[in-house]
């Protein structure tokens, strides 16, 4: 049997301390050290008998762990992550991977030229409810995709604002924590995205930032999508409430995206695909539904056995580091064009890579 994998997670706040319950849930995956500059968290270190550092360089040199999860404030990801591409750790980066692309990109070139592995932690994607969602759009279920609508709707009390005054400042709106997610799987089903053209408008709790935006957005294939956010709508309909993914939200047994092809159509997270009777293409035809059957598991924990092979190379990450980026371009887009009431056409990322690609080479 091989060694036990060894993971040092950096920050310990909510999100930290749940890859801690998924690395603590695998066979042959252990918690190595804790990094984490708060006096809250080197007393969860010592509470679960795992190693405390208050620096990640200091982490690195001691205990030059098997890989790392940084779990920390988006603003400290790059600086952190550089830190581990110079050990030649791999790494898992929460998302979004960087607070801009400019700064992402520096990170995921300066991993490509030292060949470390790094994944974004766009969980989601490993949520056996998209993997069989993606597998029937790939297997040509329901035709070319033509269209796709997105709900993220839900109403976040004011006792979530009050404890993290942070989130009511610009940029910590619902377009750059909570949209994000749904801009990524849209990615993932559908294709590369082009072009956005979105709208927002300022909280009406009196915060610096939007509380409901919507984007139009065209992708590659041909394909439209529409998609809106708000965390002061009363709804049943985000993927948090519709997914069962975590159960702190309560289900509501509804789903959250429709995907429409030329074929048929699907919706998503309940998994029903719909068509026309005998492959009639007519809308005078009846249309019914059959469900896809899939497994349920945590989506975190097959991220962390997803990231032990990542690392140890033995196969190509779900979400890339470019992944990461090019997601973050989308959303960096929409709070543009937010701001100039125009359409803004997404950077192409291919040709940089390919300069990288050629970097390594020659080196």
């Amino acid at each position: 049997m091989s060694e036990p994998f060894r993971i040092a997670i950096v920050g310990v706040g909510l999100v930290g301390r749940r890859h801690v319950d998924a690395i603590r849930s695998l066979q042959n995956v252990s918690l190595t050290a804790v990094v984490d500059q708060t006096l809250e968290g080197e007393t969860y270190a010592a509470n679960i008998g795992v190693p405390y550092f208050s620096d990640l360089s200091q982490m690195l040199q001691t205990v030059t762990p098997d890989g790392v999860i940084l779990a920390t404030p988006t603003p400290l990801h790059i600086e952190q992550g550089l830190a581990c591409v110079a050990y030649g750790c791999p790494l898992l980066v929460e998302k979004p991977i960087a607070v801009d692309a400019d700064s992402a990109l520096k990170l995921v070139q300066a991993a490509d030229v030292s060949d470390v592995p790094l994944l974004v932690g766009h969980h989601r994607r490993h949520n056996p409810l998209i993997k069989a969602a993606k597998e029937a759009i790939d297997a040509n279920k329901i035709g070319d995709v033509r269209g796709i609508q997105g709900s993220c709707w839900f109403y976040k009390p004011d006792g979530y604002f009050d404890v993290a005054p942070w989130r009511k400042q610009k940029g910590a709106g619902p377009i750059s924590v909570n949209l994000v997610h749904d801009i990524d799987l849209m990615r993932y089903l559908a294709g590369q995205i082009v072009q956005v053209h979105a709208y927002a408008q300022p909280s009406v709790r009196g915060f610096e930032n939007e509380d409901v935006a919507a984007a139009i957005m065209t992708f590659q294939n041909g394909a439209i999508a529409t998609i809106s956010v708000s965390d002061s709508i009363v709804s049943p309909w985000s993927w948090e409430l519709t997914s069962s993914e975590y159960p702190i939200y309560p289900s509501t047994q509804e789903s959250s995206y429709l995907i429409g092809g030329s074929h048929g159509s699907i919706s998503i997270p309940d998994l029903r695909l719909w068509s026309h009777e005998g492959g009639q293409r007519d809308w005078w035809t009846p249309i019914s539904a059959t469900s896809l059957k899939t497994g349920a598991s945590d989506p975190l924990v097959n991220q962390i056995a997803h990231f032990v092979k990542v690392a140890r190379k033995e196969t190509s990450p779900l979400v890339s580091g470019w992944e990461g980026l090019r997601t973050l371009q989308v959303v960096e887009a929409i709070q543009k064009s937010c701001t100039l009431g125009t359409s803004i056409t997404i950077p192409d990322t291919a040709t940089k890579q390919s300069e990288t690609v050629l970097h390594v080479e020659n080196i």
